[in-house]
């Protein structure tokens, strides 16, 4: 019995690795509540989420989340943030003419519906952004360049992601009297667990052009302190592809 206990209980079981991976979860959705605070610091914080998830499922599955959030956090604070700030003022745009088009009436209301496209769009490429942020070290541009690409190779996992992004919400702000018991699960794992979610979605799009790891998640490094790429070495990770390959590729998706 106790032999079936310790067993049952192990780090190597798989009720072990599935508290592990809770762990995980709580501590870096608690870390992203905190780092959100600034509202301005969000885009970072939802950069770091995906940088912790990726790694968590890239790696062995152990980690320390609050270690991982930071790292991810302060790397990538620049580029997310940036494109955060575009986005709420993009967002702010578009609420702005969807108000007036109302207000105006007739004809000019009809537009409103080519500013919601757009907001469609928008979001969708603002989903893919901080995961490709957290997967990838480019610029801005390639990032969304990255995340067009992506996002065309597989319409629908965006279509389900964007469903496990905005139905939490919508039953969260439809049933107040359940607002205690949302917020409590927000503030511990909503945000952490619907990232999960997304990553293990994207991540089988993103093996064959990611740089290789270790157990831990850590990029492994040559002699020189350079990543080692994909496709190298026999015991990658996941088969690389070669810039060519890429660029192939690219241009069947009318890139």
């Amino acid at each position: 019995m106790h032999e079936i206990l310790s067993g049952f209980l192990s780090n190597d079981s798989r009720f072990g690795k599935l508290m592990t991976r809770l762990g995980i979860i709580i501590g870096a959705n608690l870390m992203f509540v905190l780092f959100s605070l600034p509202v301005v610091t969000t885009g970072a914080a939802f950069a770091a989420l995906y940088h912790v998830m990726l790694k968590t499922l890239r790696g062995s599955g152990v980690l320390n989340p609050f270690h991982a959030f930071w790292n991810g956090f302060r790397t990538n604070f620049k580029q997310a943030t940036i494109v955060w700030l575009l986005a709420m003022g993009f967002a702010a745009l578009a609420w702005v003419d969807i108000r007036f088009m109302l207000h105006a009436g007739g004809t000019a209301s009809f537009f409103r519906y080519g500013v919601y496209a757009v907001c469609v769009i928008a979001a969708l490429l603002l989903l893919y952004y901080y995961p490709t942020l957290a997967a990838f070290d480019t610029t801005i541009p390639g990032v969304f360049r990255n995340s067009f690409f992506f996002l065309l190779k597989r319409p629908w996992k965006a279509l389900v992601i964007l469903f496990f992004d905005v139905f939490p919400l919508y039953l969260t702000y439809s049933d107040p009297q359940m607002g205690p018991l949302y917020a409590f699960l927000w503030f511990f794992f909503g945000f952490g667990a619907i990232t999960m979610i997304g990553a293990a979605l994207l991540l089988p799009e993103f093996q064959p052009y990611l740089d290789r790891v270790d157990a831990d998640g850590d990029f492994i490094l040559d002699e020189n302190g350079n990543r080692v790429r994909s496709g190298i070495h026999s015991d990658c990770i996941a088969p690389g592809k070669t810039e060519k390959e890429i660029l192939d590729e690219m241009k069947k998706l009318g890139m």
